[in-house]
């Protein structure tokens, strides 16, 4: 089937973008790229080297260093996809609550972005790529040849959330947020990452409130199926 060479799925956090963006790409046979995994990776080599998060010049430094890797997972333990940083695996580890809570500081800084966008754009050239962010549609790849953007209401998005930890972890783990929490840990993030979280001009928006994945994935397939 003939598509596009480049998949840009945007949304905030919680919108489904992730899920859809990897049963996307797996059901068209495409490399599946979370940008935001590495700006997790990046937030989770600070922590790690005892680098403050709000130190710009020093995270750059640390940004240019970080040989990160995203690529097909290679274990059966739930996960996406597997992220490398200098050659070990912290796939799990960049979902540590820790590293969620510093990521949007992180991702803030215009060098640490210039940086990691700079690397997007070179697994974008592969061809056959969904890359799933915040901005790939109106920053990073702005040449996509089909850009989506996925959206839901704050409420909806924490639930899911929620679901996704409480599946993850249990119940009662330490791990998991209360709702209330979450949401107001989504909400704040919003507002940090407000000015890199807007939809490209020739997106095409979907309301995934009431949807499933499935569905969501049924309204994007004729797009890419008239994209040539």
């Amino acid at each position: 089937m003939s598509g596009p060479q480049c998949i840009a799925i945007d949304g905030p956090a919680g919108s489904g973008k992730s899920t859809v963006g990897e049963q996307l790409a797996r059901q068209l046979g495409y490399l599946y790229v979370d940008t935001g995994a590495m700006y997790r990776a990046v937030a989770w080599l600070a922590l790690h080297e005892g680098v403050d998060i709000y130190d710009a010049p020093a995270l750059e430094v640390l940004a240019q260093r970080a040989e990160i890797v995203i690529s097909h997972p290679h274990i059966s333990d739930g996960r996406q996809y597997t992220v490398t940083v200098n050659g070990r695996d912290v796939t799990w580890d960049i979902r540590d609550t820790q590293v969620t809570g510093a990521v949007s500081a992180v991702s803030s800084h215009p060098n640490v972005r210039k940086i990691l966008i700079a690397q997007q754009r070179e697994m974008a050239q592969q061809g056959r790529v969904v890359m799933v962010g915040r901005d790939i549609g109106a920053v990073v790849l702005p040449d996509a040849e089909l850009k989506i953007y996925l959206t839901a209401t704050l409420e909806e998005r924490a639930r899911r959330r929620h679901v996704e930890l409480v599946e993850r972890f249990g119940a009662t783990s330490p791990q998991v947020p209360s709702l209330e929490d979450l949401q107001r840990g989504i909400e704040r993030r919003d507002d940090i990452d407000h000015d890199n979280m807007r939809p490209a001009i020739d997106a095409i928006v979907i309301e995934t409130d009431y949807l499933s994945v499935p569905q969501v994935l049924g309204a994007i397939l004729p797009y890419v199926e008239d994209t040539v």
